[in-house]
């Protein structure tokens, strides 16, 4: 089952205008800390400064044995804990490595429900849960400062503090509504000696402060983790679409994104998300003196540092007798870039607010500019900002295995202006191009998500003329990954006209989807008036997409004659239609291929005498077609191409060699005369949205999240807003 999508391509011409609408349906102690000066990251050695430690030796146990943890049965208890009090400390001081793969996060997870329920009963009486988020607030005042001091131990500790508010905040977003959770959040302490904070909206404190948090604090070694968590549990906080089927177009948590304090801090948000995409930091391994492997295979072992109590993780493992150390990071190497992505494209595609108020994330995306642009940037453009377009460019050719970075590139490419014609400027376009042609030429092992946008990105791309002429004079060497065939030289075109028509041929025989076909054809009719010496391979490949199709158009034909003359009953009165607009469909695919042919020679056939070859040798393939009414007209010129050069080829004599026909081919090129050939309106085809592409995109994102988020498991059974078969 897929996801809902429209989408539209109109191709218009002069003379006509046809639509066609497809549905789509801490880290370790010893630290390199980086230093951003201005766009760009400058990495100093720092000198290791590691506090000592205390191993655990046989003071662990699996994850199940955390509902047995005292610290964490009296945060869950029924008594209430000053904000003063040591347990505090105590509590959040641990080393750990977060768990990184869905599994870990599954067991972890299924050892917090059970104690998050109790919280949840015994909060309203305790508001331990609110204590926890005010220690944590009260830390992220000092998070900058403590940054720039060096000071491991306070950033550990309020990184401790998040990743604990965020696998509560988990259970709890999973288990109530936004209304229910704000509740949570409000409920107040009561212990003698607590703080009175007054009546302050915690939650929208919790947010704003996350937002801050990941715009001030700088992405250095020791500040990595409390960055990601900070992403995380922003991702965590507006998970609540996850368990609606419907597009959720209000709530708390959207009304504090859009409120000044977080709106304030768009453009800064939006830019430092993009940078820690673009900077793709790997997650450094932990110092071993942190966590060891046990001999008896017992997991990861995580130890107690600085010499405080023993809190929550003391006694925490993660994976049992199969974890391997650094195996988390070897599966999810860049898991801060990972996070800002999703939670970037999740801020993108929120809905409008109400009374047309247009979404401040989104707007961001769609206008910042370039650190190279000098010009003065309009008064009238919101949150726009300027980041180093080289560095964007060259890290999404290097992501675009991943779905979440190809739906990035459509969206820039699609809605910010200044991103795609910098883009469509680059003279090394065949380092972005081929990776998307790569993810076509591997349809079957993608989902059907990934092939749609990086389809949609091919004809985007195609509507530029000068892209069209530049990527024939591109010359690839050694395509290792295409398989059909050796092509030890190829131009970045010839290979796109392969890797399309492939696609076209693997959706006939597998998807047979129309809406595939329609923008797989528009991207080769973009292309085929600017068609420039294409490779041998490649116009044997168009003709033989033809032959399929021709093929494909007589079977058909022949099944609906064979209705007609055989008996049909009082059940049989829809075989009739159903062959009729099969029909339909196909001559709408071969009127379309002819026409991508015609417009090639129409328009540059003295460059693609290849091309004219495969015609030639196919040429009784175009019999049937000549006197059809829906070919009539675009026939005409393929007959003339067709009686000219063959004229000449019978006059040159018989058994001629494959280099005296190309040579006889490349000299009536030169002589057939311009005004043979009738003139047709060119093909041009655009990508546009239609209305509520939001009824797509924010399933495919969470679908994403769900599938990609770093460290997060979801259960599949309150999962509402996409199927298990779409995700």
């Amino acid at each position: 089952m897929t996801l809902p999508f429209r989408s539209t391509v109109r191709v218009t011409f002069s003379s006509r205008k046809s639509v066609a609408t497809w549905k789509y349906v801490g880290r370790g102690l010893d630290t390199v800390p980086s230093v951003v000066v201005g766009d760009e990251a400058v990495r100093k050695r720092a000198s290791p400064q590691t506090p000592c430690t205390q191993e655990m030796g046989a003071n662990t146990s699996q994850v199940s044995d955390l509902c047995e943890n005292q610290s964490l049965r009296t945060l869950i208890g029924t008594e209430s804990i000053s904000e003063n009090d040591p347990f505090w400390n105590q509590l959040i001081s641990f080393t750990f490595i977060s768990p990184t793969s869905s599994g870990d996060s599954k067991l972890l997870e299924e050892a917090v429900i059970p104690l998050a329920k109790i919280l949840i009963e015994n909060n309203p009486r305790t508001g331990n849960f609110g204590a926890l988020v005010r220690i944590f607030l009260g830390r992220t005042k000092e998070l900058k400062i403590s940054t720039e001091c060096q000071d491991q131990l306070f950033i550990w500790q309020a990184h401790n503090a998040l990743f604990m508010i965020r696998c509560l905040l988990k259970v709890f977003i999973s288990e109530m509504t936004e209304e229910e959770l704000h509740q949570q959040f409000s409920y107040q302490e009561r212990a003698p000696g607590s703080c009175d904070t007054g009546r302050e909206d915690l939650l929208e404190e919790l947010m704003c402060n996350l937002v801050h948090l990941v715009v001030e604090v700088p992405l250095l070694d020791i500040t990595y983790s409390i960055l990601f968590e900070a992403v995380t549990t922003m991702l965590v906080l507006l998970s609540y679409q996850l368990f609606h089927k419907e597009i959720l177009r209000d709530g708390l948590i959207y009304q504090y994104l859009m409120k000044e304090r977080c709106v304030s801090l768009t453009s800064r948000l939006v830019k430092t998300l993009l940078y820690n995409f673009i900077r793709q930091e790997k997650c450094p391994p932990p110092t071993t003196h942190i966590f060891d492997q046990q001999s008896d295979g017992g997991g990861l072992l995580y130890g107690l540092a600085s010499g405080v109590a023993s809190g929550l993780w003391s006694v925490f493992t993660l994976g049992g007798a199969s974890s391997k150390p650094g195996l988390e990071q070897e599966q999810n190497p860049l898991p801060l870039s990972n996070q800002s992505l999703l939670l970037l494209l999740v801020l993108a595609n929120l809905t409008d607010g109400p009374n047309d108020c247009p979404n401040p994330y989104r707007q961001a995306v769609t206008c910042f500019k370039n650190t190279q642009d000098t010009s003065s940037i309009p008064t009238e453009q919101h949150h726009t900002f300027q980041i180093n377009f080289n560095s964007l460019y060259t890290a999404l050719c290097e992501q675009q295995r991943s779905d979440q970075a190809t739906l990035l590139l459509y969206t820039l490419l699609h809605q910010n202006t200044n991103m795609r014609n910098y883009m469509l400027s680059r003279t090394d376009m065949e380092n972005l191009v081929v990776p998307i042609l790569e993810i076509l030429y591997h349809v079957e092992d993608r989902n059907s998500h990934h092939v749609y946008m990086a389809l949609i990105i091919l004809l985007i791309l195609t509507e530029d003329d000068t892209f069209n002429r530049s990527i024939h004079e591109v010359v690839l060497k050694n395509i290792t990954w295409y398989s059909e065939r050796q092509l030890t030289e190829i131009s970045l075109g010839s290979l796109l006209i392969l890797v399309v028509i492939r696609t076209i041929q693997y959706n006939m025989t597998r998807t047979r989807d129309k809406y595939l076909h329609t923008n797989c054809l528009a991207a080769l009719a973009n292309m085929s008036a600017q068609f420039r010496c294409l490779h041998q391979y490649a116009a044997q490949r168009i003709i033989s997409l033809f032959a399929l199709l021709s093929k494909k158009h007589n079977k058909v034909l022949e099944q609906a004659t064979q209705s007609l003359r055989g008996p049909r009953g009082a059940d049989d009165s829809s075989v009739l239609p159903d062959y009729a607009q099969d029909l339909n469909v196909i001559e709408e695919v071969i009127r379309m291929m002819l026409e991508i042919i015609n417009s090639c020679l129409s328009n540059s056939l003295h460059h693609n005498p290849n091309l004219v070859y495969a015609l030639l040798y196919k040429r009784e393939l175009f019999e049937q077609f000549r006197t059809h009414p829906s070919f009539q007209d675009i026939m005409q010129n393929l007959d003339t191409v067709i009686g000219f050069f063959s004229q000449r080829l019978e006059a040159a004599g018989t058994d001629l060699s494959v280099e005296r026909v190309q040579e006889v081919i490349m000299k009536g090129a030169q002589a057939l005369p311009n005004d043979r050939l009738k003139k047709f309106p060119e093909l041009k085809f655009k990508y546009v949205e239609e209305d509520q592409p939001e009824d797509f995109f924010i399933p495919y994102v969470w679908s994403l999240v769900f599938n990609s988020g770093v460290g997060l498991h979801w259960s599949t059974t309150n999962i509402q807003l996409f199927s298990m078969d779409s995700a």
